[in-house]
């Protein structure tokens, strides 16, 4: 609105007015009007001289201040004209001018800022040179000081090599500035990408279980059946042996693939021998979470049906990974979960009220032996190296990419994810998982 004060970090716009006048005074400044004005003036200087622009020092005149119309296209020729013609004319006894003399300092103040740090040196011991010849050779510059013209043309060479030193320091820490925003965007590429390849790959490990007892459990049955079935054909038998063959061959393949998931990660203590949990032991998370500190309601919604393990799986590890979400950033908070069992899919919704309870008395608001880095842009909670061996409930280790892994979960199963601030305060979580494999959806939960 009108008057507000504008963000921190900001600075307020220029009016249209005050923009408009800067534009004037740059385009002014490099435009080649200036080469025509000084131009200009150096006639009119003359005109009370009864000079004419014909004459040797309308000549001159023109000669020293008409060329700095190309000064940025060609600085370099037309500083050998300038200079030349304004070294001339005092050489040759012409009365100095002021416009003149101003053209040839500003054209010294050009040659410092453009030229290299050797160049302008050897630039300024050939104008010191040049005036002290003017000053032992002819009486031209008699009414001015020989200290004051020195001094006058090594300021002048002096400030444009300033002005170019500051503007290659400008040009070196904004280039720096880009490399390092480069930099950082590649890095937070790879650590995304790290973190959905340990995502996926925790993942993969405790699907392992679940699938490793199915095929388990079909290769104990096909090797059984012949000796607990009666009058079965040779074909039959036959049929059962290789069933249990090839269960028992997957079974090395997933303890192969398992064994590459496994090569870089590090050990998860106590979650290979803890069994993956299934929605049954969804009251105990809760009351978990409340014996955490925390304030959570679980409402169950429809008739619960059988469904995989996967899938249940899946939709406990998304319940527990919002409430450890909701601890992390809003602690104390109110949560509400809500399960809802559908036909084709069931349905997770976890949502935090966003109000963190205060601290009981006596009590740290949080806990000094866990060094929590937030991204409040993500909602992810990266624990520092020292944590890593530090264990969740159920000695489940943490994520640590919450939102990434809940995310993975869903469309590895073909359903749906969002997670991003409610419409009415705090933090929404919401999946869809089909019972059945389905084209994954978007997932574009909004960060929070």
């Amino acid at each position: 609105p009108p008057g507000a004060a504008p963000p921190a970090g900001r600075t307020a716009p220029l009016p249209r007015w005050a923009g408009a006048w800067s534009e004037a005074v740059r385009s002014w400044y490099f435009a080649p009007l200036t080469g025509l004005a000084l131009t200009v003036a150096a006639l009119a200087e003359l005109a009370p001289r009864a000079e004419t622009p014909i004459s040797l020092a309308g000549g001159f005149a023109v000669a020293s201040t008409f060329p700095l119309v190309w000064r940025r296209e060609y600085l370099r020729p037309v500083a050998a004209v300038v200079l030349g013609a304004f070294a001339a004319s005092l050489l040759t006894g012409q009365t100095i001018l002021l416009t003149t003399g101003f053209a040839a300092l500003y054209t010294l103040y050009a040659l410092g800022r453009g030229l290299p740090r050797q160049s302008t040196g050897v630039l300024a011991v050939g104008s010191v040179v040049t005036v002290a010849v003017v000053y032992l050779t002819t009486f031209t510059l008699d009414d001015v000081p020989w200290p004051a013209a020195v001094i006058a043309v090594l300021a002048a060479i002096g400030l444009g090599d300033a002005r170019s030193v500051v503007e290659t320091a400008g040009r070196t820490e904004t280039a720096a500035a880009e490399r390092a925003n480069e930099t950082l965007t590649r890095l937070t590429a790879v650590q995304r990408e790290q973190a959905v390849m340990r995502e996926r790959a925790r993942i993969a490990r405790e699907l392992h279980d679940v699938v490793a007892h199915s095929v388990s459990m079909i290769a104990v049955q096909a090797e059984t059946a012949p000796y607990t079935m009666q009058n079965l054909s040779p074909e039959a038998r036959e049929g059962y042996t290789e069933i249990a063959k090839t269960a028992r061959e997957a079974l090395v393949e997933m303890r192969r693939l398992l064994s590459v998931l496994r090569a870089d990660a590090k050990p998860e203590p106590d979650a290979a021998n803890s069994p993956q949990p299934r929605l049954d032991r969804l009251p105990d998370l809760i009351e978990q979470h409340r014996g955490a500190g925390g304030r959570v309601d679980l409402a169950v919604h429809g008739d619960p049906h059988a469904m995989s393990a996967t899938v249940e799986l899946s939709a406990y590890r998304i319940v527990q990974e919002a409430l450890t979400n909701a601890r992390r950033h809003a602690p104390g908070a109110e949560v509400r979960v809500d399960l809802t069992f559908l036909p084709d899919r069931v349905a997770v919704r976890v949502r935090d009220d966003g109000r963190a309870a205060p601290a009981p008395p006596g009590r740290p608001p949080s806990d000094p032996t866990m060094v929590l880095h937030r991204d409040d842009a993500s909602r992810t909670a990266v624990l520092d190296p020292g944590d890593a061996g530090r264990t969740r409930p159920e000695g489940v280790p943490s994520a640590g990419h919450g939102l990434v892994g809940m995310r993975e979960r869903a469309t590895m199963l073909g359903g749906r994810f969002s997670a991003g601030p409610a419409a009415d305060g705090g933090f929404l979580v919401e999946a869809e998982l089909p019972l059945h494999r389905e084209e994954p959806g978007d997932g574009g939960g909004r960060p929070r």
